[in-house]
């Protein structure tokens, strides 16, 4: 199974033609599959691929409350190692994963949604898919959203969607008492195509509280500000952490 999915996740991303995912989003984490996923990923698949993983700031990751994990997008390896530095064996919270609907095909889409993934179309995100996410929040859970976007292997930090704040801030909005918080996250691999002895890096940033960006839900122009100034505080968290911006 190691090998298996160590094919799954290096083999090249898929192309940027649209792909319809026909399987319904659903954030539930599987009750029998992740107590054995966690142990595997954790002491099979990633010591097995991986050189060396070091992981820096796990103490930035709150133990409780709404959370948002905001990681750089540089593999599909990605989801595995965010699960690797901050799941149940080091929070002892399990994590639930927003990721393209293009890579929620086959076996590692049907993995990552055992896991608690569920997928968005960036072209075309679904409100279902939106939906998924502030329920997650609401009740207390640690969520990923790759603010990217889409997998960028030039390891430079690319200009970040808007998504993951208006969500943040809508969740925070709609219950002033919740208390999101955002972490970020720069995942910095030794190869830009991981491969078989590759080591990664695992940088992670101090929280940044979504209360201080709440505005009036029904005051449009006020929400897309905050959402605005949060995306660009998140950036400036991302360079804190060594990110290089790219020239795009």
């Amino acid at each position: 199974m190691v090998s298996l999915i160590s094919q799954l996740l290096i083999s090249p991303a898929p192309s940027s033609a649209p792909i319809t995912c026909h399987v319904p989003p659903s954030p539930a984490v599987s009750p029998w599959l992740t107590p054995i996923a966690y142990p595997l990923l954790r002491y099979g698949v990633m010591p097995t691929f991986f050189d060396e993983i070091t992981v820096v700031g796990q103490e930035n990751v709150p133990k409780a409350g709404p959370v948002i994990l905001a990681p750089t997008h540089r593999s599909r390896w990605d989801a595995l190692v965010v699960a690797y530095a901050t799941g149940r064996h080091v929070t002892g919270r399990d994590v639930h994963f927003m990721v393209t609907s293009d890579e929620m095909n086959g076996l590692q889409g049907w993995l990552i949604r055992q896991l608690g993934g569920f997928p968005v179309n960036p072209r075309q995100p679904a409100i279902a898919s939106l939906r998924f996410g502030m329920d997650i929040l609401k009740d207390n859970g640690m969520m990923v959203m790759f603010p990217e976007g889409a997998i960028f292997r030039d390891r430079c930090l690319h200009p970040l969607k808007p998504g993951l704040a208006r969500l943040a801030i809508r969740a925070e909005n709609t219950n002033p008492q919740l208390g999101v918080q955002v972490v970020p996250m720069n995942l910095i691999y030794s190869d830009a195509i991981p491969s078989k002895g590759t080591s990664i890096t695992v940088q992670i940033g101090p929280p940044i509280e979504v209360k201080f960006y709440r505005t009036s839900p029904t005051a449009f122009d006020s929400c897309k500000r905050q959402a605005q100034q949060l995306t660009q505080d998140l950036a400036i968290a991302f360079v804190n952490l060594g990110a290089q911006i790219a020239n795009d």
